[in-house]
């Protein structure tokens, strides 16, 4: 193999590893939610529509082209793609996108309530995780209201009436972040049941956003 045909197959075996980390880690359930990571300036690898995530191989996962254009993989690639198309195209920043159905997140996302910053954890994230408008799933309209979202600031955003999205500079930081927020909008749904939790400020996040940046450096 090539140094590029080695980076590829690296990174589809990465996403198929991952979709498994999806059921996993109750981050989903089914065949619901989607990865993907940048390969370079024209091309991202994706999660295969419908396929049971067990069942997923490296081969299986979808090559596309910044356009849309399917170049490598024998499967229809997820659905999603026009979203996470729609990241990679408005932040260059971003090299992995994860898209789950997390239970608690999810229930904020179905409320159309942010997760505010009730944990520190938040920080992973920035200040809080915001909302995106509702569009139907699978269109481009839904990755814009996605990218609106995310802005230049977030590196996560809930769906509304639909599920979580995180953007990362990596796929394993982009799962991190997909951890984070459903690990913090159960801890915020959970303090909201026996009173009102208490909310950070935005300098002691920003603090905490500048810690992570330089965890184990």
């Amino acid at each position: 193999m090539t140094e590029t045909e080695t980076k590829r197959y690296e990174t589809r075996r990465a996403i198929a590893e991952y979709g498994r980390s999806l059921l996993e880690d109750d981050l989903t359930t089914g065949t619901g939610g989607n990865l993907s990571a940048r390969l370079d300036e024209d091309h991202i690898a994706i999660s295969p529509s419908g396929i049971p995530y067990k069942e997923v191989d490296p081969e299986d996962v979808i090559v596309a082209r910044m356009d849309g254009t399917i170049v490598d993989g024998d499967h229809d690639p997820s659905t999603e793609l026009p979203m996470h198309l729609a990241v990679y195209r408005e932040r260059d920043d971003v090299g992995g996108v994860v898209h789950t159905h997390s239970p608690y997140a999810t229930t904020f996302a179905s409320l159309g309530e942010t997760i505010p910053a009730s944990h520190y954890l938040i920080s992973f994230t920035g200040s809080e995780v915001p909302v995106a408008e509702y569009r139907t799933h699978a269109t481009e309209e839904l990755g814009e209201a996605a990218v609106d979202a995310l802005g230049e600031s977030f590196n996560a955003t809930l769906l509304r009436n639909h599920g979580v999205l995180t953007a990362d500079d990596s796929l394993d930081d982009a799962y991190t972040v997909a951890l984070m927020v459903e690990y913090c909008a159960r801890i915020h749904y959970q303090a909201r049941a026996i009173g009102e939790p208490e909310i950070l400020p935005n300098g002691e996040i920003d603090r905490l956003s500048d810690k992570l940046d330089s965890y184990g450096q």
